[in-house]
């Protein structure tokens, strides 16, 4: 008696594994990212409290808590942006890839419940003489059947819930994308919006140096004419002049694809494009800006996001392919009213119901289940390879955009230093020239030199402005 009980117990053991079910495989755990509080080896010059106003400061361990893009108090970007935001197919398209994605995971999902249908048909049956043995075959006739089906899958070794959990790991993955979509179109709106603004003001102070040449070329002439200088000085000049007139066209030639560029992010063609008016003076740079510890980072940058989705799909697909090597259960029930004529269908005594189980047990098939379960750890892997190479390529590009940063205070600096020197040599040149005690020329000269300085500087602060945008990209941008 003992002995049947502890059947019976055994039994009920079993049953209660099968129809509560253990998911095989592994499961997913967060990787942890590196284990650093910093970004770059040595502290910077950024970290430290500005000593004047131009100087930028880097607050570590803090959030950025608005969008990025208003920090340069430019209306025109901020219009640009909202605009880049809602026409830009690249973003349309990442939607509709991410809704497919979510639609695909519920779809995967309602093969954890059991399915229910409705069945029916008509036919005509003929049976032959050895159906029934000796008894004779009745003649040909013809039946009418209708009624529900039910069918489930028994998910004891949960490889369908494997298969939601590894679809909804391409959900989170196309939504990272689709982060990712927004913060390269606001990025890009911004950059092109800042390439924009400098490349016309360098092509206008451009602009300017040329028509200095030709002034001082004209000068030079009316000077050979009177004897005064030889016509080396005409080369010299016509020479100067062609050099700083090779200057606009490669100039204009970077506006125009900046300009095709944003046109495009704002959902328009070139031709009909129109974009608002950009000044770089009316742009600010970001004077402090918050960079979060490396561990918030790493849950924060939609590409380190989506590759830790990637290896969260692949180590399910591991569950998936483990459960293959296991039997698979099946039931299957069925009711249904049964007549011989049309009109009887639903008259009482007419019913009919079967209960089935099916297990299919893989026992050799050539090695090809254990191949595809080992193909899958090899996947899992891989992608744990990539999501620590995705991690570190993230931090060296922060680190890139901080130092880059540092550099470009430097420049700025120098720029700034040589456009004063040459504004203040500039302004003794017109002093000396109004006393009678300096040549038209020589003054021209240094305003030439002033120009050159000018542009230097533009280009300095441009690229300052585009490295600042750089380092908030590479942060993961702020919440949109």
């Amino acid at each position: 008696m003992k002995h049947i009980n502890s059947i019976k117990r055994n039994a009920i053991a079993l049953v209660a594994i099968l129809l509560t079910g253990c998911a095989v495989g592994p499961d997913f755990i967060k990787p942890e990212p590196p284990k650093t509080d910093r970004f770059t080896s040595e502290v910077l010059n950024l970290e430290t409290t500005p000593s004047d106003e131009s100087s930028q400061q880097i607050i570590l361990g803090k959030r950025i808590d608005e969008a990025w893009w208003e920090l340069f108090q430019s209306d025109s970007i901020n219009l640009i942006v909202k605009q880049a935001l809602e026409n830009s197919p690249s973003i349309a398209s990442a939607v509709f890839t991410l809704e497919q994605a979510q639609e695909t995971a519920a779809a995967k999902a309602g093969g954890l419940y059991p399915q229910l249908g409705i069945s029916g048909g008509i036919g005509r049956q003929k049976y032959g003489e050895a159906f029934l043995g000796p008894i004779p075959a009745p003649p040909p006739f013809t039946y009418f059947a209708i009624g529900p089906v039910i069918s489930y899958t028994l998910d004891y070794t949960g490889g369908l819930s494997r298969s939601v959990e590894q679809q909804t790991a391409f959900v989170e993955f196309q939504k990272q994308q689709l982060n990712a979509a927004y913060l390269a179109v606001s990025g890009n709106a911004v950059i092109f919006s800042i390439k924009i603004a400098s490349l016309e003001k360098q092509i206008a102070i451009t602009q300017e140096l040329v028509g200095l040449d030709k002034k001082n070329l004209t000068l030079i002439n009316e000077a050979f004419q009177a004897g005064a200088v030889s016509r080396i000085a005409i080369s010299n000049a016509e020479g100067q002049l062609a050099i700083d007139m090779a200057l606009l066209p490669p100039i204009l030639q970077e506006l125009n694809i900046a300009q095709h560029a944003l046109a495009t992010l704002l959902g328009q063609t070139p031709a009909n494009s129109k974009l608002p008016e950009l000044n770089l003076d009316k742009i600010a740079l970001p004077k402090k800006i918050s960079v979060d510890i490396p561990s918030e980072i790493a849950h924060r940058r939609p590409d380190i996001l989506a590759s830790e989705a990637q290896l969260h799909a692949a180590t399910a697909a591991v569950g998936v392919a483990t459960s293959n090597l296991y039997p698979q259960i099946n039931l299957n029930a069925s009711f249904s009213q049964q007549a011989m004529t049309a009109n009887q269908v639903f008259s009482p005594g007419m019913n009919a119901w079967s209960l089935t189980s099916g297990i299919f047990a893989p026992i050799f098939e050539g090695g090809t289940l254990l191949a595809q379960q080992r193909a899958a750890v090899a996947v899992m892997r891989a992608n744990a390879a990539k999501y620590q190479q995705t991690v570190l390529t993230a931090f060296a590009q922060i680190a890139d955009c901080l130092q880059a940063l540092e550099h470009d205070a430097a420049s700025v600096q120098a720029q700034t230093m040589a456009y004063t020197a040459a504004s203040d040599n500039n302004r003794f040149m017109q002093i000396s020239n109004r006393e009678g005690s300096l040549g038209i020329l020589k003054l021209i000269d240094s305003q030439r030199q002033m120009q050159l300085a000018d542009l230097a500087l533009t280009k300095s602060n441009s690229q300052r402005y585009i490295d600042t945008t750089q380092l908030f990209l590479a942060l993961g941008g702020s919440e949109i």
